[in-house]
């Protein structure tokens, strides 16, 4: 059986957040590039170039809580088009700290009225989840690199099983 070289294809998406855990994947780039660089396409990474392709994605690491109809429709067609989607960070697990309006009393509501339309935001802040089928969590504020690497690990076995590390036995 000829081996499969083929890269898995990539994007990373940011929606409502402060970005953080993009931040720590650029500064685990430090770490592990000369293994990624062979393993993936980076089809989609603004924060690592200026080139994006959306076309089709084995794996959406989706950062941010959805906040907008804007944000539903293009999170809805990344999944269309990806294999696999992996929320990334508290924002997209569960939706807060962007969420936190969610929890404003009548009054707090009453005094961003303006800003919530003025912006065309959605009534309430969601979590990826809310919107679309999530294959992995990856929770923290930022992620948790220990998930993310163990996440990272399991779907490099799921689709280029020649490329897991077997274990080691004692």
């Amino acid at each position: 059986m000829e081996p499969n070289n083929k890269k898995i294809a990539i994007g990373w998406f940011s929606f409502s957040c402060c970005e953080d855990s993009t931040i720590v994947f650029t500064e685990l780039m430090n770490d592990h590039w000369q293994e990624w660089k062979h393993i993936f396409d980076f089809r989609h990474v603004k924060v690592l170039k200026t080139h994006n392709i959306m076309d089709a994605f084995d794996i959406a690491f989706i950062e941010g809580a959805i906040a907008s109809p804007e944000h539903v429709e293009k999170l809805k067609h990344i999944r269309s088009i990806s294999k696999k989607l992996v929320a990334i960070g508290a924002c997209a697990v569960t939706g807060g700290p962007s969420a936190q309006r969610n929890n404003f009393n009548d009054e707090q509501k009453a005094n961003i009225a303006f800003l919530v339309e003025r912006f065309g935001a959605l009534p309430e802040v969601l979590k990826v989840s809310d919107v679309v089928t999530v294959d992995a969590s990856v929770p923290g504020c930022p992620m948790n690199t220990d998930i993310f690497l163990k996440a990272v690990t399991a779907l490099i076995a799921e689709f280029r099983p020649d490329l897991a590390t077997p274990p080691v036995s004692n």
